[in-house]
């Protein structure tokens, strides 16, 4: 039994030392994800596959779309008008949606595939329209006038553009859309209040707010649980999370508000976000089964989480104790700071995380903002 139990020790300090080992053949390495000419560029969202969309100045100082991949970026071009073209998501087979100018200068509604973009529209012919969420079968949500001109949610499918209609006020404007055709956004009220709704199968339903005269809904999950910020009876704003027809206040870290920022709920139902505490510093919080827990700082003041993947990873930014501010991953109760590319003084991880751990970002300077790419790579 003595040298059964010997050697059970040594082999636990062989595993121990193998798995530091492998610790230290790990890096983070920070990728600048370039221009299309110009001194900046804007991360907008990350997918599975590490694509990355965002907006980028030109060498003649447009603002245009951009597509990144394995080292490359990518304009994705315009409609033909002179003022540029911006995109807001992309999903798993690469498809990005957004908005851009067309040859009469009117601001319409882009689905980008495979290098081509196409034109999607607006409702009844009108001049505006705007995509903002795109799922992984193609549905694409967002904005348009209609033959009055009012602005009206709509969800474009198959080549065809649906008035999604209102909460009994003259607008609304859809943000999000799930895996399942779940569409949350926001619409007046018969009262003229602003309301969050989720919109499934030609039913629209009013999600309420915390006592106060408008919510705003920020992240839905596949399970079509939707988080948000809205005003409070108090005149506060507190962060929200609803669940088949229950509204929950998050409330805070002991200050007056809270706050969360798109994609920060996961299907767990984990939510990330930001907080007043009672000493009147501002920190990152994680919401679970009706516990928020202060994730702390990197020494300054301040933090927030911007977002969440399924894996608990979290990423946002913080204060350190010199003032900077730098992008950081909270795992396991671990605060890493990301740091920032060489030459500049603050970043953030804004632009999201995907389930590699990919973290998408800005890192800036006086003179500069690039959006940057964080991986983990063995070490050479």
């Amino acid at each position: 039994m003595k040298s059964k139990t010997s050697k059970l020790l040594i082999l636990t300090v062989i595993v121990a030392t193998f798995v530091a080992a492998q610790a230290a053949f790990a890096q983070l390495s920070i990728i600048d994800l370039g221009t299309l000419g110009g001194p900046s560029s804007t991360p907008l969202a990350i997918n599975q596959r590490g694509q990355v969309v965002g907006n980028s100045t030109t060498a003649s100082g447009e603002e245009h779309a951009f597509f990144w991949e394995d080292g490359a970026m990518t304009d994705l071009g315009t409609l033909g008008g002179s003022y540029g073209a911006w995109a807001n998501a992309i999903n798993v087979r690469g498809q990005i949606v957004g908005y851009s100018f067309t040859p009469s200068n009117q601001a319409h509604a882009f689905l980008w595939d495979r290098g081509a973009m196409t034109d999607l529209g607006t409702l009844a012919g009108y001049t505006y329209s705007q995509a903002y969420a795109i799922n992984d079968r193609g549905d694409v949500v967002g904005v348009s006038n209609n033959a009055t001109g009012e602005g009206r949610a709509f969800l474009w499918q198959n080549g065809a553009m649906t008035d999604l209609g209102t909460l009994g006020g003259s607008s609304s404007v859809a943000y999000l859309v799930n895996e399942r055709g779940q569409v949350v956004g926001n619409s007046e009220t018969a009262s003229y209040d602003f309301h969050p709704f989720l919109w499934q199968n030609g039913v629209m339903t009013d999600l309420g707010t915390l006592g106060g005269g408008w919510a705003m809904p920020l992240s839905v999950n596949e399970r079509g649980q939707v988080v948000g910020n809205s005003a409070t009876a108090l005149g506060e704003y507190h962060a929200f999370f609803w669940d088949n027809g229950v509204l929950i206040d998050l409330g805070t870290l002991g200050g007056a508000n809270s706050s969360v920022s798109r994609s920060s709920i996961n299907d767990h139902g984990q939510v990330v976000g930001y907080s007043d505490t009672a000493s009147g510093e501002g920190h990152a919080f994680l919401w679970e089964n009706g516990t928020m827990t202060d994730l702390g700082t990197l020494g300054g003041l301040y933090s927030q989480a911007f977002f969440i993947n399924e894996r608990g990873q979290i990423v946002g930014n913080s204060t350190t104790a010199s003032d900077e501010t730098h992008a950081v991953l909270w795992e396991d109760g671990t605060m890493t700071d990301l740091g920032t590319l060489s030459g500049h003084y603050w970043s953030s991880a804004e632009g999201g995380i995907n389930e590699r751990g990919q973290i998408l970002g800005v890192s800036g300077s006086d003179s500069d903002m690039r959006a940057v790419l964080w991986e983990v790579k063995p070490i050479p």
